[in-house]
């Protein structure tokens, strides 16, 4: 059993990880904005903790308490600008790296971006958010966390299939299923072979439950 921290657990993708994690055997904290989300996650039998993101970083180090896992499916929105982007998106990644170094975390899982490492394929639009994931990977790569850095394709909110690839090249689709993102999250707590890997995620045909087998 480990002591799991969700950063972003209000998110699409977190709320996911959180029902996952609900049946699972671990201890689960939840970090969440306002007391006015805590009854969906306290349903689930999970341990809600205020989190704000802008805040210093003694203050989310406060929250992480000493937590094992921290995992960071926190976003801005796709509803704000440039600025929130970066507030949430790195500001936020790079506070929590530092924090979860500092509580001596034994797992980082941050939930990236498909082609956070190719700035040729970056629209104007969305150059923001990729320029964020992009320099949020690089920071915790280089801390001193035993990280794993998922990078999903196009996000949808259609039922898993529970399958996934980590090939692009062998996709058929760059999308993937939420849930989906979630299982591979939450299958690749206390893998060794999760350890110091960025992985690309996309829809595809093996079984989650053999991608850190």
């Amino acid at each position: 059993m480990s002591k799991v921290f969700i950063i972003g657990a209000n998110g699409k993708v977190g709320r996911h990880v959180a029902k996952q994690l609900s049946d699972s055997t671990h201890e689960v904290r939840v970090g969440l904005r306002s007391p006015d989300q805590f009854s969906d996650f306290e349903a689930l039998g999970l341990t809600p903790v205020l989190l704000d993101l802008e805040q210093n970083m003694a203050s989310i180090q406060d929250a992480l308490g000493d937590s094992d896992v921290v995992i960071f499916t926190a976003g801005s929105g796709g509803h704000t600008g440039a600025d929130k982007t970066m507030l949430i998106d790195l500001d936020g990644a790079a506070k929590s790296i530092t924090a979860a170094e500092q509580q001596n975390a034994k797992q980082f899982i941050m939930v990236s971006a498909l082609n956070a490492d190719s700035p040729e394929t970056w629209s104007d639009s969305m150059k923001p958010y990729y320029v964020a994931k992009h320099y949020a990977d690089r920071l915790l790569r280089d801390s001193k966390l035993n990280y794993t850095i998922l990078r999903p394709g196009g996000l949808t909110d259609d039922a898993g299939t529970g399958a996934v690839t980590t090939d692009p090249s062998d996709a058929d689709t760059k999308s993937i299923a939420r849930e989906d993102v979630a299982a591979v999250i939450v299958a690749s707590i206390g893998q060794e072979t999760a350890s110091r890997q960025t992985i690309t995620l996309l829809e595809g045909e093996t079984p989650i439950a053999d991608v850190f087998a």
